[in-house]
Parts: structure tokens; sequence; C-alpha cells
């Protein structure tokens, strides 16, 4: 069946393999974790085979005991120092040792080319769905924070500059409705990962009757592959597993660079919980926000592996090509990194609390800027005539050493006529947010149409 280090193929050369190819040809120290996987499809194989005559009823039965076995014998056991190239190889001889010659049927019709990719497939989908299930636990803890935001305004930042007050909310709720677009990719890639290639062979199908329709609905498959050539070869899933990872990473990134600052002692507008934080070893007073850190750091992991599969791919002539072995590093990544960090992504928001009066230290009257504009508009002043009056009005308080809201009455009405008494009006923290009252603005009504909409998008996902 195999030689002594467990080759599938070596009949057709005289001499052994070259010491220095040998490493360099293994797989097994990543794709063991596949195993599982490996088992599922060989039983679905066997039945295959079994349905189409290749192989008896006793012999179908016989492999599928001796797969229970290998399986509770690699649970139990590990694969310990398994001399075989790869984990296709380590079962099958492990099943030969458990079912006798018998085993060696098992591979009729089936290469590895497409036991392979059914086997990552496989893991695939297992793993988007649990990315998914993280990605909703993040974004329940972002919910929970948000509602705590509901009252508390802040300063809202545009090019990291004091922009416009907003509830604490709506910043809470801006990273959590990317977490939700992260969610619907991760699905998308769960259903393109979702195409049966077993059955296609090595690159032209297989010869015998076999029914893939049943052998899909057995593994769990939405859909079988249309084109054997195509089917062994396609890894377009994990480019869109792995896209779906980097853009996670790059939302978890930004809330990352949100959660330093903020809960620097410049802005002190969260506070991170002491099992989220850590110290220094020579300075007693720090109190470092490494989870974010950290978190903003594995960006580079997830971009990284979206850019070595599609290096990986763009040069391959049709079908399959040895190339391909190199395909599940970056997915193994990326799923590994997501599951590292989305856990404690989620922990460090769940325990984290916002700060209102140190928000309320910060606020410059300058953020109502607009909100002068706007007065004025609704005193029938053209908006680019408005913004260049509450322009000079800002710099004549820069100047003067005072905040907007303590000019004069008569610094306004000469700026322009259409400024009443109540201009004073307008410097209103919670006036100014709840006159965005637009859909997706900030005002309280629009905010709370915000959080039942994601509670009910997140309960979808988590039900």
């Amino acid at each position: 069946m195999s030689d002594e280090t467990g080759a599938l193929w070596g009949g057709r050369f005289e001499e052994g393999m070259a010491p220095e190819m040998v490493p360099f040809n293994l797989s097994l120290a990543i794709d063991q974790r596949l195993w599982r996987e490996d088992v599922r499809g060989s039983v679905a194989w066997a039945r295959a085979l079994g349905a189409a005559g290749v192989l008896t009823e006793g012999e179908v039965s016989a492999i599928i005991e001796g797969l229970g076995v290998v399986a509770a014998r690699i649970e139990g056991e590990g694969l310990h120092d398994a001399p075989e190239e790869d984990i296709h190889s380590v079962i099958e001889r492990m099943l030969g040792e458990e079912a006798g010659p018998v085993a060696g049927k098992l591979h009729t019709g089936r290469s590895r080319n497409d036991q392979s990719s059914t086997g990552v497939r496989l893991y695939g989908m297992t793993s988007a769905e649990r990315v998914v299930d993280l990605l909703a636990e993040l974004a329940d803890a972002l919910h929970a924070l948000a509602v705590t935001g509901r009252e508390v305004i802040m300063p809202g930042y545009t090019h990291l500059q004091q922009a416009q007050p907003v509830r604490a909310a709506q910043w809470a709720l801006s990273h959590l409705f990317p977490l939700l677009r992260d969610i619907e990719r991760m699905r998308s890639a769960r259903s393109s990962a979702a195409v049966l290639p077993l059955g296609s062979g090595a690159i032209a199908g297989c010869p015998f009757p076999i029914d893939r329709e049943a052998i899909r609905e057995e593994l769990g498959f939405d859909r079988v592959s249309e084109n054997s050539v195509d089917a062994v070869s396609d890894r377009d899933w994990i480019c869109d597993f792995v896209y779906a990872g980097a853009m996670i990473g790059v939302h978890v990134s930004r809330l990352s660079e949100d959660l330093v600052l903020f809960s620097s002692s410049e802005f002190g507008f969260v506070r991170l919980s002491d099992g989220f934080s850590t110290g220094s070893s020579l300075m007693p007073q720090k109190r470092n926000p490494d989870v974010a850190e950290l978190g903003r750091g594995k960006a580079g992991r997830l971009v990284g592996n979206l850019m070595s599969i599609l290096t990986l791919l763009k040069g391959l002539p049709t079908s399959y090509n040895r190339d391909l072995q190199e395909d599940k590093e970056p997915l193994f990544d990326t799923i590994d990194t997501l599951h590292l960090t989305l856990p404690a992504l989620r922990g460090a928001v769940a325990t984290a609390s916002f700060r209102p009066e140190r928000m309320a230290e910060v606020m410059d009257a300058q953020l109502l800027a607009t909100d002068l504009a706007d007065y004025l508009v609704r005193r029938g002043v053209p908006f680019r005539t408005t913004h260049e009056v509450v322009g000079r009005l800002v710099r004549k308080a820069e100047q003067s050493g005072v905040a907007l809201s303590d000019l004069a009455l008569e610094d306004f009405t000469a700026a322009n006529d259409a400024f009443g008494e109540d201009v004073f009006d307008v410097f209103d923290w919670r006036a100014s947010v709840d006159a965005r009252a637009a859909a997706g603005g900030t005002a309280l009504a629009s905010v709370d149409a915000q959080l039942l909409d994601a509670r009910a998008r997140i309960d979808e996902v988590r039900g």
C-alpha cells in the first residue's frame, strides 16, 4: 500500500526520495488537524462505493468500523511521530492496521486531490460558522456598551479633531455595524466552501457510478461541483474566507485603535477593566491597553494571509498543482488568529465603561459651530454664507482667547444681523444631538432605532 515513509505513489519510481526532498514534501504538521474531516469523507466515500456496487456490504461495514477505531485512536493517542507525508496517508495506514487488506479498496476512484479538497472545505465550513458566532458575541458586547451610552454625550471626531457632539452609543454602534457586515461576508465564505469536490478524482472525474448527491447530503454540503478539472483546484472559497478575515482584522484594528486612544490619560473617555490591561515591569503607574494593541497588531497577519493566498493562486496552470499544498497555512492562521482575537476583544468591550465626566471636561464649544450655521439657515441665510460667517466667529473667539459660546451678542449680530438673543440657546449639547433625528443620526430616537435593528440582527445570528 505504501513505502516506509507512507508514500502512496512509490510504484512508479526505482529510487527513494532524496533526503533534502523528504522534509520539503511533508505537510502532515499542517494538515493533521483535518483528521476528523478526512475520516468523515472516507466514511461517506465507502458508502458511495458500496452503493455503486464497487464494495460489498461487508467490506463497507469493515471499512467504516475500522475508520471508527482509527478516529478513536487519534482522539485518544494523537499521531505521535507518524512518518507519513500527510494526514490522508496516516489514516490509510492506520485503517490497514485495523481493517486489514480491505482498507486498500477505499481509495478506489478517489484521488488525494478531491479527498484533500473535501476535508479542508468541511473544516472551513465549520470554522466559518464558529467565526460567525464569535463575531456575534463581540457585536453583542458592543451593543451592551452602546446601551450604557444612550444618554452620554461625547465629542465626535473627524481627522482626529473634535467635530460634532454625538452620543457615546453612536460611537459604539459605529463599530458594531461593520461587524454585522463581517458576519455576512463570513456566511458568504461558508456558502462558497460548501461545494462538494469529492467524486472529481484527480482531474477527470470518477469512473464508477457513485451518487455524488448522496455524498453531498451525508456530508452537509450545499451543492456538488460542476466541473472535475475546476473542482480539484478551486480555492476561491479560501480567498473569500481570508478576505472576510482580513476585513474583520481591519475592523477590529480600528476598534482597538479607538480603545487605545480613548483609554489614554489624554482622552480618558473609556476605562478598560484590570483583566484586559497590563502593567509595566519598570514603571509602576502604567496601565497599558495591551488587549487593544494586540488586537490592532493581529490585523497585519490577517491582511498578510489574504495576500499570501492571492499570490499563490495567481499564476497556476490548469487544475491541481502541488503549490496548492500551501493553501492551508494562510487559512488555518486566519482561523486561529480570529479564534484568539475575537474572544479577547469581546471580553475587553464587555467589561469596559464610559467616563461621561471626562468627556464633558474636554468638549469644546466649537463642536457646535455647525449648529450655529444651521441656526442661520433656519432664518433664511444660504448655507454657504452661514459657513463663512461662523468661520469668522470661530476665528474671533480663538483670537480673543474665549470659547465660541462666550462671545458677546454684539459679536454675533455684527457678523450677521440674522442672529438674535436666542443664539445662545444653540450652545446645548443635548439639543445638538437630538436635532440629528434623521435615520442613522445621533438623536436618541435614531440611536434607539439602530439599537433595535442591531439587536434583531445579532439575535438572528445567535438564535
